[in-house]
């Protein structure tokens, strides 16, 4: 079942991702991205720092758009400023690797691994889903629990990964509805010059 999930979500055409960790101690972060799983997305991260970086690519040009916040946490000087409103424009770098310098670069890995156990049956955003729970050895004391539909396409739903150290709840939905991923229309700076 969960093979075939892994199939159906690899075949979309766009989906809309979000996640939100929590750690033990109270600290989250969070992430929403709208993509085509190809190389068009919009992506959004935020942290309970007050950290937030936004992020538009398109083909082979990213906008990104960090906040004052991410910033000073990037080891960037912000002295003298009291707003970041500018998105910069660049051209994507093919060969720097996928979360380099926090971007994205659009794809999600949909992969079958561990020992796959089912477990109850829900719903989800009201779609009627079972749950498959997977643990692996490599990962001491993690879980995975997939929820994936049980009426249509076996989309997942919502994959919830809990640790000793912290929680993650992974969403996806508006599966194949429009993309409607536009460049920032104003306010952009381009980098490469």
């Amino acid at each position: 079942m969960l093979r075939e999930a892994n199939k159906a979500m690899k075949a979309l055409q766009a989906v809309t991702i979000t996640g939100r960790s929590t750690m033990t101690d109270g600290r989250w972060s969070s992430t929403r991205m709208r993509t085509d799983l190809k190389g068009t997305c919009s992506f959004t991260s935020a942290g309970s720092t007050g950290e937030k970086f936004e992020q538009i690519r398109i083909g082979d040009t990213d906008y990104v758009r960090p906040n004052l916040k991410h910033m000073q946490l990037s080891g960037i000087d912000t002295k003298g400023r009291t707003d970041q409103k500018n998105w910069g424009k660049t051209t994507v770098d093919p060969a720097a690797p996928a979360g380099e310098k926090g971007l994205t670069d659009c794809t999600h890995p949909f992969a079958s691994f561990g020992k796959v156990t089912k477990g109850k049956t829900g719903e989800v955003g009201g779609m009627p889903t079972a749950s498959l729970v997977v643990t692996d050895k490599a990962d001491e004391g993690g879980t995975y629990t997939f929820h994936v539909a049980t009426k249509g396409k076996p989309y997942i739903y919502r994959v919830v990964y809990k640790s000793p150290e912290f929680r993650t709840v992974t969403s996806y939905s508006d599966f194949n509805s429009p993309l409607n991923v536009e460049p920032p229309k104003t306010n952009v700076v381009d980098l490469a010059g």
